[in-house]
């Protein structure tokens, strides 16, 4: 029995010096640590199950020096192990699993919240695409009449350089119809004057005819 208690310690110190550095309290109750290698009042604190423990050395007699929390002690090696025990292992989980289904459901909210803001931007993107399609076609409108205020413009350009034509041709007839008239009317002058010089001519000239034919 002894020899067999033997060899489990000297495999468990060979494994623990060699493959760890820490090992976990595995029992269900508290462990205490001791002082020394001995059992007896020298009891330092008590470490309940899964605590983790830094190795500092381990004895062939069973026994196995650890460091905790600023503590250092003796604890018997069979109450040691190098992974943490289920119970604190199943602990961890559950709060593992706890965590993410925290996690899950804010990313379910946030999924949500994302889902809900491409909605919206789809609708905006919709509005937008219509108010573009609008603004395209009031472009499209506007330079329709900007061209047409073009042709207008070269049209009035056209119609104001035929009115000053027009004009100028009315102001040449003014001129030329008044010199026709001064022109007509010293005609008419003239020959009033050569009728009157006639007809007084004749009036001195066909008595003194008429008288001569008498005598």
């Amino acid at each position: 029995m002894k020899l067999k208690l033997l060899i489990t310690t000297l495999l468990l110190t060979s494994s623990l010096v060699s493959a760890q550095s820490f090992v976990y309290i595995t029992d269900q109750v508290d462990i205490p640590m001791r002082g020394e290698k001995v059992f007896g009042d020298n009891i330092i604190r008590s470490l309940s199950s899964g605590s983790k423990l830094a190795i500092l050395q381990a004895t062939e007699d069973g026994w196995t020096q650890v460091k905790f929390e600023g503590s250092t002690g003796w604890i018997i090696s069979r109450y040691l192990s190098n992974n943490p025990p289920a119970r604190a292992q199943l602990e961890k989980l559950r709060q593992t699993y706890n965590a993410n289904k925290l996690l899950i459901n804010k990313l379910a909210k946030r999924k949500t919240e994302l889902e809900t803001e491409v909605q919206t931007l789809k609708v905006k993107n919709t509005k937008l695409s219509i108010q573009t399609n609008k603004s395209v076609a009031e472009k499209q409108h506007i330079e329709a009449v900007y061209k047409d205020a073009l042709k207008l413009e070269h049209s009035n350009e056209k119609l104001i350089t035929a009115n000053l034509q027009l004009k100028t041709e009315i102001q040449l007839l003014k001129n030329n119809s008044t010199t026709t008239q001064d022109s007509s009317s010293r005609n008419w002058f003239i020959t009033g004057s050569f009728v009157l010089f006639f007809g007084i001519l004749i009036g001195f000239i066909f008595p003194n005819f008429v008288n001569r034919r008498r005598y």
